[in-house]
């Protein structure tokens, strides 16, 4: 006697096998490759980039593969290695390869001597300073430049393409803020 339900030959574990088991694992299967290869989610635990990201924000952030696509003033996760320590870092790109930055006293920033707009800057800071993006690095700054811990006090100010991540792309919580940037 065969086991048939709805016209349908085979046993009921094959048919476990084939409707649940098989589908699980295909779903599994292209969650880890989206995460490895397009996107992955970080969570904001300070407030460095206030007011577009605060403390608690979770946000998806695109991988990036092609460096020429990154724009000044995009948001970037970036790995940060100093003082023994590595850790992921998200903060907005201030100069490209190339550039030269310059702070004043006041905390205007100048690219290659013109005046940067910067309408997202929270608390300005009055930390000064120079600096000569090297070919294939980047600079960095927070939004919330009095409580940042940006490229203006990093022993090395410059931040290498192979150590950035990706870029921020959505903001998935809290619910009230969900958004793209």
């Amino acid at each position: 006697m065969t086991n048939e339900i709805n016209g349908k030959g085979g046993s009921d574990s094959l048919r476990f096998f084939k409707d649940w088991v098989i589908p699980i694992a295909v779903a599994l299967f292209v969650a880890v490759i989206i995460h490895k290869f397009l996107i992955f989610k970080v969570y904001i635990p300070s407030e460095s980039m206030y007011p577009a990201l605060t403390n608690g924000d979770h946000l998806f952030v695109k991988r990036i593969y092609n460096y020429d696509k990154i724009k000044r003033q995009d948001i970037i996760v970036f790995n940060f290695k100093e003082g023994g320590k590595e850790e992921l870092l998200i903060k907005r790109v201030i100069g490209l390869p190339g550039d030269t930055v310059k702070i004043d006293n006041q905390g205007k920033v100048f690219i290659n001597g013109e005046e940067l707009n910067e309408p997202y800057v929270k608390n300005e800071s009055n930390l000064a300073g120079e600096f000569k993006v090297p070919e294939g690095k980047y600079f960095f700054l927070g939004d919330n430049r009095s409580n940042s811990y940006d490229s203006r006090r990093w022993k090395d100010p410059f931040i290498d393409k192979n150590d950035i991540k990706g870029k921020a792309f959505v903001r998935v919580y809290p619910f009230n803020r969900i958004g793209l940037f």
